[in-house]
């Protein structure tokens, strides 16, 4: 399964990144997210690992992010592992504007085992996910900048 998605941001491109690359901002727009451990690396560098923890409506849920590509301000992609799912993001952002980021996420989600029915059966609620997280950073990043005058 694949998709793609965007969104504007109402804040300038250095500071909409510096807002995305701080691993600290992530539980105030990630739903859910519990913990994000660094593993080995980097963290938001290529070939470092992290497992990052959910709380979601049927229990807890954990993943490893790898970081595949690192291109600030341009670009930033990563695979995201869990049981059954192999999801591969690559997320791009562009100036609109001296004020304004668009963000383009394209997503590619592989299932295997059990994984494969659960796919067929939810996977209209991935692209959902994917856009509630995005709509998530926009109220957060565009509130960050009012609040700094930006």
């Amino acid at each position: 399964m694949e998709y793609t998605q965007e969104i504007v941001v109402s804040v300038p491109r250095a500071r909409f990144i510096e807002l995305f690359d701080d691993p600290a901002n992530l539980p105030k727009w990630m739903e859910g997210l519990i913990s994000l451990e660094p593993i080995h690396g980097t963290p938001g560098h290529p070939g470092a690992q992290s497992r990052l923890s959910f709380r979601r409506g049927r229990g807890p849920a954990e993943m490893v992010e790898t970081v595949t590509r690192r291109d600030l301000p341009y670009a930033f992609e990563a695979t995201y592992d869990a049981k059954g799912v192999h999801n591969i993001t690559r997320n791009e952002f562009h100036e609109s504007g001296p004020d304004a980021t668009r963000w383009v996420a394209h997503n590619e989600f592989r299932f295997s085992g059990l994984m494969k029915v659960v796919g067929l059966l939810i996977g209209k609620s991935f692209p959902k996910q994917s856009r509630s997280f995005m709509e998530a950073f926009k109220t957060f990043a565009e509130s960050e900048a009012r609040a700094d005058g930006h």
